[in-house]
C-alpha cells in the first residue's frame, strides 16, 4: 500500500512538471511566432501597390522550392545595393504553417536575410493569385516589380544579371 501511495505521489508530481514544461514551450513558441509577420491576403495587399516613387520588388518563394532558394541571394544583394536608390525587396514566404518554426525561421537566420520577410498564410489561393497578377498560374518563384508608374510580373527564376536589368528599367 505504501508503495502504491509513493507511486501515486510521483505520478502527480511528474504530470505537474510536464504541464509546466508544455505551458513554457507554448509561451516560448508564441513569442517566436510573433517574430514573423504572418498575414492573409488582405494583410499582404498593402505590399502590392504604392503611390510613392519607391520601387518594390516582391518575390514569392518557399523553403521547399529549389529555384527560389537559388535566387534568394540575388534579391538580398539587390536589396543592399539599391536601398539608397529608393528600392525595397519584400520576400513573401509561401511556406506551410507547420514548418514556420522548424524550417522557415532557421532558414532566415542561417542565411542572414535582411530583406523584409512576410509570410502569406491564406489557403484561398484561387482567389488571391489572380489578384497579384492575372497571368500568374501560382507557380513559384514569382516576382512582382512595381512603383506608382509601372508594374511587371515574372513567373520565373532570375539570374542576378536579369534581376538587375529589370530593376534598372524602373530606375531610368
Amino acid at each position: 500500500m505504501r508503495y502504491l501511495l509513493i507511486l501515486l505521489v510521483f505520478s502527480l508530481i511528474s504530470c505537474k512538471n510536464e504541464r509546466e514544461v508544455k505551458a513554457h514551450e507554448s509561451a516560448s513558441t508564441e513569442v517566436q511566432k510573433s517574430d514573423l509577420e504572418i498575414v492573409d491576403f488582405k494583410g499582404l495587399e498593402k505590399y502590392l501597390s504604392t503611390n510613392t516613387d519607391k520601387t518594390y520588388i516582391v518575390n514569392f518563394w518557399a523553403t521547399w522550392c529549389a529555384p527560389c532558394i537559388k535566387e534568394l541571394p540575388y534579391f538580398e544583394t539587390l536589396n543592399k545595393k539599391y536601398s539608397d536608390k529608393n528600392v525595397e525587396v519584400i520576400l513573401v514566404s509561401l511556406d506551410f504553417p507547420h514548418v514556420y518554426e522548424t524550417k522557415l525561421k532557421p532558414f532566415i537566420a542561417e542565411n542572414n536575410l535582411e530583406s523584409k520577410v512576410v509570410v502569406l498564410n491564406d489557403m484561398d489561393s484561387n482567389t488571391w493569385i489572380p489578384k497579384v497578377d492575372k497571368s500568374w498560374s501560382g507557380a513559384i518563384p514569382a516576382t512582382l516589380i512595381f512603383n506608382k508608374e509601372e508594374r511587371v510580373f515574372f513567373e520565373k527564376a532570375f539570374t542576378y544579371a536579369e534581376l538587375e536589368h529589370e530593376i534598372n528599367q524602373f530606375l531610368k
